[in-house]
């Protein structure tokens, strides 16, 4: 370990191999940290907080402090943040509250300056967050998904597998999956098709869901017809059952 000398580190902590923690950083006492992780300098890490393995969390970030949550009662709560994460300049990630317990972040994900992650939010794998991306409370976001810069979500709304939301957007309706959205209000532009042809997703694959996505988003059908009209159909494959079961979940209502 490589330990900066005016570093804070709680005795109670659990440091792996390799880590490495610049200068005043503070670490508290139910803090672990994986093996190869590097902590830069003014690092505040409190609470029950577990970071993965080769990590990189940057100067002034604040992981692990209490939710900016009135509701909350100092109830012993806690953040998980994945394997091979980087976390820029000034972000901060709440830990959660008795709702859940947790506020989690996954692997291979990049938080980018500034940005802000509320108490029980869930975060996939290699998620990309711009600067100064916003997540209130509650807020799920799957995998792969991309946001731009500058954008507000709003509590509770998810944003599904491999959605791209443009940069300054205000998101308060649930994205779904493998689409493109952006503005204030959120409006829906389409599939992320070249998302899709960079993950391999076969041409049959990326033709249902255009033809899915026209259902639901270009005809004459409300959600409730197209949702009653699809679910009668066969030999559907399984993108396309996710992206039927996705709208058929929302509780915030489905961007269009």
């Amino acid at each position: 370990m490589e330990i900066h000398k005016t570093a804070l580190i709680h005795p109670d902590s659990v440091i792996g191999d390799g880590v490495k923690i610049g200068s005043y950083s503070i670490i508290g006492a139910k803090v672990k940290i994986g093996k190869g992780t590097v902590i830069g300098p003014r690092v505040v890490i409190e609470g029950d907080t577990q970071i993965g393995e080769n990590c990189a969390i940057y100067t002034g970030a604040v992981i692990g402090s209490i939710p900016q949550d009135l509701k909350y009662g100092g109830e012993d709560t806690r953040v998980i943040i994945g394997n091979n994460t980087v976390i820029r300049e000034y972000v901060t990630v709440n830990k959660g509250t008795v709702s859940t317990g947790e506020t989690r972040i996954g692997d291979n994900c990049l938080l980018m300056a500034y940005v802000h992650v509320a108490h029980d939010c869930i975060v996939g794998n290699r998620v990309i967050l711009a600067n100064v991306v916003t997540l209130a409370g509650h807020v799920v976001i799957e995998d792969r998904v991309i946001i731009g810069g500058l954008t507000a979500i709003h509590q509770f709304v998810r944003i599904g597998l491999m959605a791209i939301v443009g940069g300054a957007s205000r998101v308060n309706k649930d994205i779904p999956p493998y689409c493109k959205a952006v503005g204030n209000p959120i409006k829906l532009f389409g599939l992320n098709t070249i998302g899709l042809r960079r993950g391999n997703f076969s041409s049959d694959v990326r033709m249902e869901l255009k033809r899915i996505y026209k259902v639901f988003f270009h005809s004459k059908f409300n959600t409730t017809q197209a949702l009653e009209m699809l679910q009668n159909e066969t030999n559907l494959g399984d993108e396309v059952k996710y992206f039927i079961k996705f709208v058929k979940e929302s509780k915030r209502g489905i961007c269009k």
